[in-house]
């Protein structure tokens, strides 16, 4: 939980003035609630290309189904210097733990980016930024997410927990792998990743315990699987799931009125009546009076700094 992770980020976020009309648009979360646990890269494609700011405006524009990064009336076209530059910070995003976007940019959008013909008619808003597109398209297990995504409090926690996942699988992978590595890992993902997806976790646990596969060949497909597995948000059905599994062991210690109150909590969160940290703070008061040592390395229960406050809003 040091500043060893490190998020690239289009430069507007972090408040840098290099937007069209001058301005930046601070992201106050990732500087400073998130950027007080992480590193940031900022990256300004427009700028990058020699584009001033401010700038005239640039879209995309479809002429005979060929997409280009130009002025509404096509002149200036940086659509292949936006493209190299692109390719360029995708090979030193190999080495980040996730990407923040600017959204609806025709540059850093991740989706949802307007899209005009020849005339300056809009056809559609399908588009992906010209930027963005390359950094993602050869980093497909990187976290991603947008700026304006992340004011919903579900998809705020879902990015980070990711880029924390991610992180830790960067650090194992930079230490040597080898199987009891992958499965001390995974057993630390668990439950993580059965609140997220309990398909996922039949399979890459079916995954792991093939005999007839090595190391290099089976850690490809479960990162691809787990990454994959965790973009899914996880649900309060989900969640209850997950935490009843955790309430069993604890059956034997409890008194009656204890697994009651218990029991209520998880109740009450699938309900949508309380937050998660409710059902969590008991299950991690009781873990302290009942120690147990698998219990404890979970990573669900504490899958980033708890500073962040993030399961306090769902």
């Amino acid at each position: 939980m040091t500043k060893n992770i490190v998020i690239g980020t289009s430069a507007c976020l972090m408040g840098e003035n290099v937007r069209y009309d001058g301005s930046g648009k601070k992201s106050h979360f990732c500087v400073d609630e998130l950027g007080q646990h992480v590193s940031y890269k900022p990256f300004c494609p427009e700028m990058a290309v020699g584009l001033p700011a401010p700038r005239p405006t640039i879209r995309q524009i479809r002429k005979q189904d060929v997409l280009h990064v130009a002025r509404p009336d096509g002149s200036g076209d940086v659509t292949e210097a936006l493209q190299a530059y692109g390719k360029k910070v995708a090979e030193l995003a190999k080495d980040f733990s996730g990407f923040v976007f600017c959204a609806k940019s025709p540059t850093c959008g991740m989706e949802r980016v307007k899209v005009y013909n020849e005339k300056g008619n809009p056809l559609a808003n399908d588009g992906i930024g010209v930027f963005a597109n390359e950094v993602m398209k050869a980093n497909p297990l990187l976290p991603c997410e947008e700026n304006g995504r992340l004011n919903d409090a579900i998809l705020r926690e879902n990015f980070v927990a990711r880029v924390f996942v991610y992180n830790n699988w960067q650090q194992l992978v930079a230490g040597g792998l080898s199987k009891h590595k992958l499965m001390t890992f995974h057993g630390q993902y668990k439950y993580m990743l059965m609140s997220h997806d309990l398909v996922a976790y039949k399979t890459l646990g079916r995954l792991l315990g093939n005999g007839a596969l090595t190391v290099d060949e089976i850690a490809p497909e479960y990162i691809a699987g787990l990454m994959a597995a965790l973009k899914i948000t996880a649900t309060r059905k989900n969640h209850a799931n997950t935490l009843q599994h955790i309430q069993g062991y604890f059956s034997k210690h409890l008194l009656a009125p204890q697994r009651q109150e218990l029991c209520k909590q998880v109740d009450d969160y699938r309900k949508g009546l309380v937050p998660l940290v409710v059902p969590l703070t008991l299950i991690k008061h009781y873990l302290i009076l009942h120690p147990k040592k698998y219990l404890a390395q979970q990573a669900y229960l504490n899958p980033y700094p708890e500073q962040l406050r993030l399961r306090y809003g769902y």
